[in-house]
């Protein structure tokens, strides 16, 4: 199928989904809102699941995309043993031999969430089982991410961070770079100065003083999101907020169907709840990309009506929608589906966590940017938003504003590497 990306695509889009018709590997990479998830959906209208599959780096994210995991597809288990050990054992495992040699390649998702380690692991049993010592046995790679988000979990007793790009198998795999730089999601040019300076862990007096400025409890009426660090208050705020509300209490019970292992996987990653309690006037978040495009995984709206089947919900633009229950699945390393969880696909969003809100898009958001842990942690949740004029800052820390420097560096020496060659490779 031939398709036409004029008007569809930015200029930086553009050169990328070029590359990604290529031969080559590619990573795709670029700020939060800059339209990588787009991109790689674009991209994969032309594609057969079947020969080019889209990996996720973590269960969660596999449920959203409708994926499977890179660990389950490349057999890596927890890689007990190390490396080696678990290579052996996947190349004698007959099911991932099939897997390998039947693609002609595969999508990374979230890439900066894999360490060098399990990258390298697959690596290896892909030259093992395809008999090949071209880099990944021959097989395309496109890692799709941003390492200035949310980084690896590491393994117990790690000395430091295991980014995937400190491996030697990230040089190995030969990349063409392609940053995205045009932003899809803001349009709020200070906002997005700003987040520059964030994402570099940069803390200066302008980062400051809009800080400062936005400092405040939310007003009563507040109808955005609040983030928190952690899953506790999250919970706790959501429950407050919907007593508060009058009204009668709708309660929808999650259907769960599928093999007993698999069902314990999804309840852990599925992103609704084991029961979904709702009001009218409940303030709602969509968990689902709309096919036709009316909202996003992270619009935000108000629950007008309540039906067994159906919920209408008006957006915090204005827009009227109505939504029917959906399935959230579980895929096995095959790509066929092993569990599956039905309810409407909404949660309840006076508050999220940082970490559940990466990927998300949303209208109007509070935030508490204190004692955060991880790299990249308060950009992951100032970038959710489309301008500063619908941010409130309950409190905020320099501390919390933290990059590791290896990614900096990482940035700016693989964007000094491509000048020329891509016109939107250009530092952030």
């Amino acid at each position: 199928m031939s398709l036409s990306s004029t008007s569809v695509l930015t200029s930086c889009q553009e050169l990328a989904f070029s590359a990604l018709r290529g031969s080559e590997n590619v990573f795709v990479t670029g700020g939060a809102g800059s339209g990588k998830s787009f991109l790689i959906r674009y991209f994969l209208r032309e594609k057969a699941n079947s020969e080019f599959p889209v990996l996720a780096s973590t269960g969660a994210a596999a449920v959203l995309i409708g994926g499977r995991t890179f660990h389950s597809f490349f057999g890596l288990g927890i890689l007990e043993g190390g490396v080696e050990a678990t290579v052996e054992k996947a190349a004698r495992n007959r099911q991932v031999v099939r897997r390998l040699k039947k693609i002609s390649g595969f999508i990374v998702d979230e890439v900066s969430m894999l360490s060098g380690e399990t990258l390298r692991a697959a690596e290896i049993i892909c030259r093992r089982v395809r008999d090949s010592e071209l880099p990944w046995g021959g097989l395309r790679m496109v890692a799709v991410g941003d390492f200035a988000q949310l980084p690896p979990v590491e393994r117990p007793g790690s000395a430091r961070r295991g980014w995937a790009f400190l491996d030697p198998v990230w040089q190995w795999s030969g990349f063409n770079l392609h940053y995205l730089r045009t932003q899809t999601r803001c349009r709020d040019e200070e906002f997005m100065r700003m987040l520059r300076y964030i994402r570099d862990g940069v803390v200066n007096s302008e980062v400051k003083d809009y800080l400062n400025a936005r400092v405040g409890q939310p007003p009563e009426d507040f109808d955005g999101t609040r983030l928190f660090p952690r899953r506790d208050e999250t919970e706790r705020f959501n429950l407050m907020k919907l007593e508060s509300l009058k009204g009668v209490v709708h309660k929808f019970d999650t259907i769960f169907s599928g093999e007993a292992r698999a069902l314990e996987t999804l309840k852990k990653y599925a992103p609704i709840p084991d029961s979904l309690s709702l009001k009218e006037g409940a303030l709602v978040m969509l968990r689902q990309n709309d096919p036709q495009q009316r909202w996003v995984n992270g619009s935000q709206g108000v629950v007008e009506k309540i039906q067994p089947h159906r919920l209408q919900i008006r957006l915090l633009n204005g827009r009227m929608i109505d939504i029917e229950k959906a399935s959230f699945s579980l895929l096995d390393a095959e790509g066929e589906p092993v569990a599956a969880a039905v309810n409407f696909p909404v949660s309840l969003a006076w508050a999220s966590t940082i970490h559940k809100a990466q990927g998300a898009t949303l209208d109007r958001m509070a935030v508490n940017l204190s004692q955060l842990w991880e790299p990249g942690q308060a950009y992951v949740a100032l970038s959710r938003l489309t301008s500063g004029a619908d941010l409130c800052v309950e409190k905020w820390e320099a501390r919390s504003i933290r990059v590791d420097p290896s990614v900096v560096e990482f940035y700016r020496k693989a964007l000094e590497a491509t000048q020329g060659n891509n016109a939107c490779a250009a530092p952030f």
